[in-house]
């Protein structure tokens, strides 16, 4: 891989504004312009902590329990664990775009979809996927938040929960808001704090643990390939969310290297991502993990409860301050005229709204599980696309290039849009949602197979072959 972008930076003592504002924790004002070099510090690997620490997870305790009501046995479920997070790999993969370019996750896209099909593409990815998942994660913390508030003697009512909603929606929204220096400062420590809060849960969960635990009437055949592949769906679904992560590197100088980006990025998710799966796996060996918060309070001492829950809070936060700071982004490359601190708190209310359905109209666990197993038709292709586009230009992104949005511009194509994305992008998420089997909805193929769901490698391959047999033959993207 190989970075070609602008001059190289002035020396650092030459500091711009926008530098001095992040290095004093005021608010980011940068929105998808082009990261100037003497604004590019650090280096790869404080890509860890930012990676961890959304990913010391309540949610994954929640998911991974998933496995095993869904009937799978203890090694079963953590096979897929282990495969289903190797998703991260492409997550990681696409950071080191950023660097290269410079700019947003969403701005890079226009490499892949023209000036024009991105707008239309990012209206799903950056907006409406982004708004689900920030429901989905304020849903996780609201439950458990709301269960401490009826230990506290609060009163039950939907006055009450929707306001615990509000409330930790706009905590998160102010994370955003600051921006990316308060994300990585702040995220280092979170991950050790939070990491700490849930190793004493493991511990809980390890002792209460049935670690020869097999269901009553093991799956076989038909029924245990469409489980496998349904609960590999529902673990990759949040690797494959993360195509915004070239926001979280583009300020790394853009000699950074594309491995270490790359990798630190995939680990820093990964190896959290793992244990936590893993322990609500075990939990659910022993324990009714159909109300996972319940489950969990059951085996803590009262006085860790509120701490617990605490740290499931701030956990949400840290999950969806980054998804709300690159949607905010996305806002910006549709081309909708705002600064970024308010497209945050547009991005904001439309989760809070979704947040406030999943919790007083819908079930939690079965919002979770059908909005995982859903998403990854727009998704995966989306991701497939992405890191084919990045190997076939070799990281060659450069930001002036991106930003410009003139007719026949670098990335104008024909009518402002490459023909090439849109295709792998439709094509390999019709793919995948004939392949998707839940509860909602079941897709032609996997309903002939007997609901065995393959839409992760079925879309993620079609999209990708697509994309580069297209640009081939439009010969959109000069050959290396």
């Amino acid at each position: 891989m190989t970075t070609n972008d602008t001059a190289a930076a002035p020396p650092a003592e030459e500091a711009g504004p926008e530098r001095a504002a992040r290095e004093n924790g005021r608010v980011e004002t940068r929105g998808i312009e082009l990261v100037p070099g003497d604004e590019r510090t650090g280096r790869p690997r404080q890509l860890f902590a930012v990676w961890a620490a959304p990913n010391v997870s309540y949610l994954s305790f929640v998911v991974g329990a998933t496995m095993i009501l869904m009937g799978l046995s203890l090694p079963q479920a953590v096979g897929v664990i282990l495969a289903g997070n190797l998703l991260w790999i492409c997550t990681g993969i696409v950071a080191a775009s950023g660097p290269a370019a410079g700019t947003s996750g969403s701005v890079i896209s226009r490499a892949m979809y023209g000036v024009v099909g991105n707008k239309f593409v990012l209206v799903l990815t950056g907006w409406l996927i982004a708004a689900a998942y920030l429901a989905l994660n304020w849903s996780a913390a609201s439950v458990a938040a709301i269960g401490l508030a009826d230990r506290l003697g609060l009163p039950h009512s939907s006055a009450v929960e929707a306001a615990i909603i509000i409330a930790i929606a706009a905590c998160t929204v102010l994370i955003a808001i600051f921006g990316y220096a308060l994300i990585v400062r702040l995220y280092t420590a979170l991950s050790v704090l939070l990491t700490v809060v849930f190793v004493v849960v493991t511990g809980y969960v390890l002792a209460e643990a049935d670690f020869s635990y097999a269901p009553a009437e093991p799956l076989k055949g038909a029924a245990l390939a469409a489980t496998l592949g349904a609960a590999f769906t529902i673990i990759a679904s949040t690797p494959l969310s993360y195509s915004n992560s070239p926001d979280l590197a583009r300020y790394l100088p853009r000699d950074s290297s594309p491995v270490a980006i790359a990798g630190w990025t995939a680990f820093g998710a990964y190896l959290p991502s793992v244990v936590f799966t893993t322990v609500g796996a075990l939990a659910a060996t022993s324990l009714d993990m159909t109300d996972p918060e319940g489950a969990l309070e059951s085996i803590l001492p009262g006085w860790f409860v509120p701490v617990f829950v605490i740290a499931v809070v701030v956990n949400t936060m840290t999950n969806n301050g980054m998804t709300a700071y690159s949607a905010s982004l996305a806002i910006q490359s549709v081309g909708v005229r705002l600064a970024r601190i308010p497209a945050v708190l547009i991005i904001g209310v439309l989760g809070t709204a979704m947040t406030l359905y999943a919790i007083l109209v819908f079930d939690f666990l079965t919002s979770v599980n059908t909005m995982l197993q859903l998403v990854v038709a727009v998704t995966g292709p989306a991701m497939a696309v992405a890191v084919t586009d990045l190997i076939l230009r070799r990281n060659g992104y450069r930001g002036a290039d991106l930003l410009e949005q003139r007719r026949g511009g670098p990335f104008w194509y024909r009518g402002g849009v490459h023909w090439a994305g849109i295709l792998a992008l439709v094509v390999g998420g019709l793919t995948s949602a004939s392949w998707v089997s839940t509860t909602f909805w079941t897709g032609p193929v996997a309903t002939v197979l007997g609901g065995v769901d393959l839409a992760i490698p079925s879309g993620m391959l079609v999209a990708a072959a697509v994309y580069w047999a297209a640009t081939r033959v439009l010969r959109s993207i000069p050959r290396a």
